[in-house]
Formats: C-alpha cells, sequence, structure tokens
C-alpha cells in the first residue's frame, strides 16, 4: 500500500525557514515522480516543486523558486522541500504527492504552515 505521510510544518515568522519532510511507503522514490502541493482554504491545489523520475530534473513554480528547494534522501525514501525566506503568502497546507504507474495520484494527509508576525 502506497503511503506518504509529511511531517515539519508549523507556525514561523516570515522571513524564516522550514523543512518539510515526506516519508514514503510501498514504493521507493524515484521510481514515480515526486512532487510537493500546497492548499488554502477555497482553493484548489497549487503545485510547489517537482522531482522528475526520467531524468531527475528539478522544477519550481516561479512563487517559490529560489527561495525553496527539493530534495530526497532514497535511502530513507523521504521527500524533503526546504523552505526559506517564508512570506505571508506561502501559509498553507504542504502535500507532498506522486503519480504511480497506473496513473492513479497518491498524496499524503498534509501538513500546515503558518507565516505570521
Amino acid at each position: 500500500e502506497v503511503q506518504l505521510v509529511e511531517s515539519g510544518g508549523g507556525l514561523v515568522q516570515p522571513g524564516g525557514s522550514l523543512r518539510l519532510s515526506c516519508a514514503a511507503s510501498g514504493f521507493t522514490i524515484g521510481s514515480w515522480d515526486m512532487r510537493w502541493l500546497r492548499q488554502t482554504p477555497g482553493k484548489g491545489p497549487e503545485w510547489v516543486s517537482i522531482i522528475s523520475r526520467d531524468n531527475g530534473g528539478i522544477y519550481y513554480a516561479p512563487f517559490v523558486k529560489g527561495r525553496f528547494t527539493i530534495s530526497s534522501d532514497n535511502a530513507k525514501n523521504t521527500l524533503y522541500l526546504q523552505m526559506n525566506s517564508l512570506k505571508p503568502e506561502d501559509t498553507a497546507v504542504y502535500y507532498c504527492a506522486t503519480t504511480d504507474d497506473i496513473g492513479y495520484a497518491h498524496r499524503g494527509q498534509g501538513t500546515q504552515v503558518t507565516v505570521s508576525p
């Protein structure tokens, strides 16, 4: 069974940093694309970053480029998102997500990030 469990969210002041983790089980990170998404109340999910399974390419949404860094530790089967220079508009529930070989999308339960003075 595929499971994704996020952790590391919390309350941080503007300009601060957080590192989110996503522990994966039931598959090997690197077998599928791995993504971070975020969502605020009343809005749909917003794509943040991706590690491509095909070439290991890393891509970021324009609004986080230069501030966030996605990475993975294959030995721990864990995906990370290092978030620096956080802004109030980064406040959201952050999810890690993937799509398996038959096109089924999997997402964790999310972790709340709140950026506020």
